[in-house]
């Protein structure tokens, strides 16, 4: 099976032998018909009105009709497909990514127990599980798990009216998403479903234009327009006064695949933040179009998300800045003998503390959490600053946002490299790029600040003086030695492309001397 399946998209076709065998299953898939080009699909695989055969749900297949001048939406328009067809045939959707699968049975049973309850069923929108992933590291190179985000965070936003819809392993009440408020009545009438086997007629409710000058995607359905229509979608189904639910089971509802570079882990992490900040500047800011609808904590909850852009400006001016005044010899910090240093140690002892300890509760190792802290930087240096930058361009007119789609894909090479939790580098990017010079600049400031302390006979001063500094940046060479090694040491097809290499050491350099001579 996975070699015809495999076949089919090498070819572009479904081949001759294939469609003769399942001539119903194929029947309706036209030859030159593309991934983005093709009419709509219905097959009804199992009838089950049928008297004589055994009971079980209706399973029909769908595919929408797609076309090149008309946009699709991707997930969104998916969804909301689903949502054009009568009550009847379906009340609840399941919504999975491309690359997930089901790994517990039970996940659909407890789903419906909890939309089902007699008493807290009727406010609860949709049942959210955590976005888990088959292919993670023993130490999780790239942080794609966000660890404590799953078992401290959305447990906690959980007991504030449930937590953001994350666009993956949610079940989800279909009348809530077509548009209803919460407390509305709706009558349920008694008839027979209409007969879902014409197929014209579905057909037409799954065409491209189907939802052309209506409110599908505004109003009712998930929205369209940003990057994250999951997170938009669910902040307007609590703003209607319905609640969601969070379940994280031992064994994981959904398994999916995580990405194996560097590069696939900030485009995501871009679109995301470019996304979340979208909605911030957006009509349905949590900030004021929340106000009102839920409460306090939930509307912080979805704020540290929608903040994920901005929170790039400081993390880059603090890192940077304690560099370069380490390398002229500027102070920041009192000095280490002073009792002025105890706030600052206590801060930096205690946050680094508390959020080691949470890794660890949620299950990590230590090797996890540094892994953490290094993609903690990298996004906010990196994917946060080009998504913040990008909203902004947008909101001035100068540039439009384009929805990118991660690649899952890896070639055999860099897939080992993954397995042994070495940082893929392997491409060109702009992010790359900054990463990188930030990296020089980090190491030319340290060795620069090290000779002068070294040749310096009132070394012990400096180091007085400037004891927390070099903290700091030590910190940040070290982190970043898997970014050197990348760069300078490593002869593999995943190192750091020699033009951003020579790049970054240029901008790093000129960075410095420009410093030197001020």
């Amino acid at each position: 099976m996975a070699a015809r399946i495999e076949t089919a998209p090498r070819l572009g076709r479904i081949p001759d032998e294939a469609r003769l065998k399942h001539v119903d299953g194929f029947s309706q898939w036209d030859t030159d018909a593309t991934r983005r080009n093709h009419g709509t699909i219905v097959q009804i695989l199992v009838d089950g009105r049928k008297s004589n055969t055994v009971t079980v749900p209706t399973l029909v297949y769908l595919s929408r009709e797609k076309r090149p001048e008309h946009h699709h939406h991707f997930k969104a328009g998916a969804m909301n497909a689903l949502g054009f067809f009568e009550d009847n045939l379906w009340r609840v959707i399941l919504n999975v990514d491309c690359d997930m699968y089901s790994n517990n049975s039970k996940s659909a049973r407890d789903a419906l127990c909890i939309l089902l309850d007699e008493k807290e069923g009727k406010e609860i929108a949709f049942v959210q599980f955590p976005q888990c992933f088959e292919n993670l590291t023993r130490n999780d190179l790239y942080g794609s798990m966000m660890r404590v985000g799953a078992d401290v965070e959305f447990k906690g936003l959980d007991g504030n009216g449930g937590p953001l819809y994350i666009g993956t392993g949610c079940f989800h009440r279909r009348d809530v998403l077509c548009g209803r408020k919460y407390g509305e009545v709706v009558e349920e009438e008694e008839e027979e479903s209409e007969d879902i086997s014409e197929p014209e007629m579905i057909k037409a409710l799954a065409s491209c234009t189907y939802e052309e000058n209506s409110q599908w995607g505004k109003e009712m359905g998930v929205k369209y327009g940003c990057p994250v229509e999951d997170v938009i979608t669910g902040l307007v189904i609590h703003c209607r006064g319905w609640k969601s639910a969070y379940l994280n089971p031992q064994k994981k509802a959904f398994l999916g695949v995580a990405p194996t570079n560097l590069h696939q882990m900030l485009v995501q992490q871009r679109r995301w933040s470019e996304g979340d900040f979208q909605i911030l500047l957006s009509e349905y800011s949590p900030v004021w179009y929340a106000q009102g609808k839920i409460g306090f904590g939930l509307i912080l909850g979805y704020c540290c998300f929608c903040l994920w852009a901005p929170s790039s400006l400081p993390v880059l001016v603090y890192s940077v800045l304690t560099s370069l005044c380490f390398f002229k010899g500027i102070p920041l910090f009192p000095k280490v003998s002073s009792w002025w240093f105890i706030p600052f140690g206590y801060v930096t002892v205690a946050a680094n503390g508390y959020s080691l300890g949470e890794f660890l509760w949620c299950g990590g190792t230590f090797h996890g959490w540094w892994n953490e802290q290094r993609m903690w930087l990298y996004r906010r240096t990196s994917s946060f600053l080009f998504g913040f930058t990008d909203t902004i361009l947008k909101k001035l007119g100068v540039s439009e946002s384009a929805f990118v789609i991660t690649a899952k894909v890896a070639e055999e090479e860099a897939a080992e490299r993954y397995e042994k939790e070495v940082i893929e580098f392997g491409v060109e990017s702009p992010m790359f790029l900054l990463l990188g010079t930030l990296g020089m600049l980090h190491l030319f400031c340290l060795a620069a600040a090290v000779m002068r302390l070294v040749t310096c006979e009132e070394a012990g001063g400096d180091v007085q003086t400037m004891g927390m500094q070099f903290v700091i940046t030590g910190l940040l060479v070290v982190i970043n030695w898997p970014l050197y090694e990348g760069m300078l040491l490593r002869k593999d097809k995943g190192k750091m492309p020699r033009t951003v290499t020579v790049k970054a050491f240029v901008l790093a350099f000129s960075a410095c001397t420009c410093i030197a001579l001020s």
